[in-house]
């Protein structure tokens, strides 16, 4: 037991080493800009202050951003998606597959589920011992579920998912900006030092090095930033890009595509005068999705419930329960724009499925 706490230790002690390294160049950056360049370099008062002035404010935004998406700490499932005490026990004695499963849809009907695995089943972490909601993945780097899981960012020493997505792609961007504004201004100074129309310092080496530094990481940056703003505008995870997510009706990798603008208000927020700031502004709680339902089975009896209106009639039979009830009511407060929910019964037990309908 010891050594695999000491090696644990080791371990999360290593992840910040990658963190550290981006630190280190960070200052030595500041440093290469601030004094070697504007105080050493540039003559004219008017274009250092201008300079200063620019490169601060993205540095700040820059430093602001990567700090959030660092130490916003990853969102677990809540309780209710923990099997109850007794079915818990009925569980783990259990050995066969089908009698498990059937204990994990019993506890599964009375939960907001819509997505399955690629066999169908319901979505169980052995190691959490939890159902998992939709677009939830176990972190083996984390040890933990975490809540819209994107991926484990090594540069970042932290799971990227529903708790600082928007911390993340903040990040990218004011980084682009931080790294493309270095290597506009710094480029005049490197074609004189290079071309020795300016007089050999000590300011020379780290205004060359500097340029190249901002470019490299500028190329790298953008195609990252890229990818991650197409993920966005179609509403899909980096898992969810490489594995489409399983409905009820088979595999479908725009199942959480709401339309474009829908998609962006997912991570930003409908206020957009908090899209540039790296304050958490995203719809929901993690738990519960909007779906992009195609097609849904007319055998199978629904439920209306409007966004005004936490009551509705089961068509059938039944009612919704509690944990139903407050997740749903969680959930609306923070999607008020969208048109309805619906409930369905499927094996004597309501399933319920938030849902949209596309309008792109």
């Amino acid at each position: 037991m010891a050594p695999s706490h000491v090696l644990r230790c080791c371990q999360r002690g290593l992840a910040w080493i990658p963190v550290v390294f981006i630190a280190l160049v960070v200052c030595w950056s500041y440093y290469a800009y601030v004094v070697e360049l504007c105080v050493f370099t540039i003559r004219s008062t008017c274009e250092k202050t201008i300079y200063l002035v620019v490169f601060h404010l993205s540095f700040i935004m820059f430093v602001w951003s990567y700090w959030k998406t660092i130490f916003t700490k990853p969102v677990n499932p809540s309780k209710e998606f923990c099997l109850p005490k007794a079915e818990k026990e009925q569980y783990e004695k259990e050995e066969r597959p089908e009698t498990q499963q059937e204990i994990l849809k019993r506890v599964g009907s009375v939960l907001p589920l819509y997505t399955r695995t690629g066999a169908g089943a319901i979505r169980y972490c052995d190691r959490c011992q939890v159902i998992k909601p939709d677009r939830c993945h176990h972190c083996s780097a984390c040890d933990m579920c975490v809540l819209k899981m994107d991926h484990h960012c090594p540069w970042v020493n932290n799971c990227v998912g529903f708790s600082n997505y928007k911390f993340f792609i903040l990040f990218l961007a004011y980084s682009l900006v931080y790294c493309l504004f270095i290597a506009a201004t710094v480029l005049q100074y490197f074609i004189k030092f290079w071309t020795s129309e300016l007089q050999d310092s000590h300011a020379k080496f780290h205004v060359l090095f500097l340029f190249f530094v901002a470019a490299m990481f500028c190329i790298s940056i953008l195609s990252l930033f890229t990818y991650h703003l197409w993920l966005v505008g179609k509403n899909r995870s980096t898992i969810e890009a490489f594995r489409a997510p399983v409905f009820r009706n088979g595999p479908d990798k725009n199942g959480f595509s709401l339309g474009f603008t829908k998609n962006i208000a997912q991570v930003f927020g409908d206020q957009k005068k908090y899209w540039p700031l790296p304050v958490f502004t995203s719809q929901g709680d993690g738990l519960i999705f909007p779906t992009r339902l195609v097609s849904i089975d007319p055998e199978q009896p629904t439920v209306v419930l409007h966004p005004n209106s936490f009551s509705a009639e089961v068509q059938q039979s039944g009612s919704l329960s509690e944990s139903q009830n407050r997740l749903l009511r969680d959930n609306l407060h923070a999607n008020e724009d969208y048109p309805e929910i619906v409930a369905v019964k499927s094996d004597g037990a309501e399933t319920l499925a938030v849902c949209t309908e596309s309008r792109s």
